[in-house]
C-alpha cells in the first residue's frame, strides 16, 4: 500500500469496544469511532473512509440496515465493509456477506488477526482501483501495458489465496508451495508418460495459476473452527466440507463476468474435486476412481503433502519421509494409485521445494 494513511470508521454501540478497536487500529491508519449506524450515516455526507468495521447489533439500526442504506446510495456502495460481531453462527454470517460485506470477524478479536485482515482487504480494493483506472485507458495502452495487465492479475489472485490463508492461520508459503508441488508432478507426467493423452491440451501454465484458488471457499467458514487447535465435531466437520460447494459458486460468480473460461475452469475443477478420494469415500460428491477430473488427483496428493508437512493448528509438521509414508499408504484408497507411483518417483523434488520455500518465507 503507499505511505499514505488509510482511514477506517469503528462503529459499535459499545465504548470498549470502540476503544478497543482505535487502540489496535491507531498505531497504522487514521480511526474514527462511531456509536450508531445513524452517526455513520451522517458521518458519510462529508468523509468517506477507506473501510468500515461495522458491529451487528445496535439499538434503533442494526448493522444489516446500516449497510442496507449505505449499499443502496451510489456514493458509499463501494466502501468496503467488516461486519464485527459476537455471533458465531452461520446463518448471520451468510446473512452479512449477501447484504455485501466483504469479512465477518468474530469478537473478541485479536489485534493481529484484525489488522492483517484490513491490510489484506485494502490492499485487494487499492488493486481493484487500479485495474478500473487502467481499464479505462486500455484502447491506448494495449501494446505497453498487457504485460501490466497480467501481473496485476496475478497480484489480485494471490492476494484473495492469501486471504483464505490469513483466516486458515496457515502460515509462510502455502500458496507457492502447492503450485511448485503441483508443477513437480506435471512434469512428472510428462517425463514419465503418465495419463499423457489427457494432460495434453493442458495450458500448464493457467493451470498452476488456478491452482492458487483451490481453498477459495474456507473464506465462508467460522474462524473459531478454521483455527480450532482440537478434533472438529461432526457438525463442524460437515461445515469444513461445505467449503468445497461454496467454493465452486464463488468461482461460478466470476465466470459470469470473465471471458477467461479455461482458467476459471481449471479452478472450479481443483475447488470442487481435491477433497475427492479414490475409493470414493472422499466429498462433496464421493466420486471415485475416474469419475475424479484428473486435476482433483492431482491437488489431493499436493494438498495432503502439503498439510503432512507443515504446522498447522491441530497438529505439528511431518517429516518429508512419513509424510511420503503416509501418501503412500493411501496409495488405491485415498490416492489414484498410478499417480502416487509417480509421486513416490518425483518425492525428492518435493522435499526440495519444501526446504526452499520454507526459507525464503523465514528470510
Amino acid at each position: 500500500m503507499s505511505g499514505e494513511r488509510k482511514t477506517v470508521f469503528v462503529v459499535d454501540d459499545n465504548v470498549t469496544n470502540l476503544t478497543l478497536g482505535k487502540n489496535a487500529l491507531a498505531g497504522h491508519y487514521n480511526v474514527f469511532t462511531l456509536n450508531s449506524g445513524a452517526r455513520l450515516l451522517k458521518m458519510l455526507e462529508k468523509n468517506v473512509p477507506d473501510i468500515i468495521l461495522l458491529d451487528v447489533d445496535m439499538p434503533e439500526m442494526d448493522g444489516y440496515e446500516t449497510i442496507r442504506q449505505l449499499k443502496s446510495n451510489p456514493d458509499t456502495a463501494h466502501i468496503p465493509v467488516i461486519f464485527l460481531t459476537a455471533k458465531t453462527d452461520g446463518e448471520s454470517e451468510l446473512t452479512g456477506l449477501s447484504l455485501g460485506a466483504i469479512d465477518y470477524i468474530t469478537k473478541p478479536f485479536t489485534p493481529p488477526l484484525l489488522l492483517k485482515r484490513i491490510e489484506v482487504h485494502l490492499l485487494v480494493e487499492s488493486q481493484k482501483k487500479e485495474l478500473m483506472v487502467f481499464n479505462k485507458n486500455l484502447q491506448h495502452m494495449v501494446d505497453e501495458k498487457t504485460k501490466m495487465v497480467v501481473e496485476l492479475k496475478n497480484a489480485i489472485l494471490k492476494t484473495m489465496a492469501e486471504l483464505v490463508e490469513c483466516r486458515d492461520d496457515i502460515t509462510g508459503g502455502h500458496i507457492e508451495r502447492t503450485q511448485s508441488y503441483l508443477g513437480v508432478l506435471i512434469e512428472g507426467m510428462h517425463k514419465f508418460r503418465v495419463y499423457e493423452d489427457q494432460i495434453a491440451p493442458w495450458d500448464i501454465g493457467l493451470v498452476l495459476q488456478s491452482a492458487q484458488l483451490h481453498d477459495v471457499g474456507k473464506i465462508s467458514i467460522r474462524d473459531e473452527i478454521l483455527r480450532k487447535p482440537g478434533r472438529l465435531t461432526e457438525s463442524e466437520f460437515e461445515e469444513i466440507k461445505a467449503h468445497t460447494i461454496f467454493g465452486e459458486s464463488v468461482i461460478d460468480k466470476i465466470r459470469l463476468g470473465s471471458s477467461e473460461q479455461a482458467f476459471l475452469e481449471h479452478a472450479k475443477i481443483l475447488v470442487s474435486s481435491h477433497h475427492e478420494k479414490w475409493d470414493g469415500s472422499g466429498y462433496p460428491r464421493g466420486l471415485k476412481e475416474q469419475e475424479i477430473p484428473l486435476l482433483g488427483r492431482l491437488m489431493a496428493i499436493v494438498d495432503v503433502y502439503d498439510a503432512l508437512v507443515s504446522v498447522r493448528p491441530y497438529k505439528s509438521a511431518f517429516p518429508h519421509e512419513e509424510a511420503v509414508a503416509i501418501i503412500l499408504k493411501g496409495r488405491g484408497s485415498h490416492f489414484d494409485p498410478v499417480l502416487v507411483d509417480l509421486f513416490l518417483k518425483v518425492a525428492d523434488d518435493f522435499k526440495v521445494v519444501k526446504d526452499r520455500v520454507s526459507q525464503e518465507s523465514a528470510e
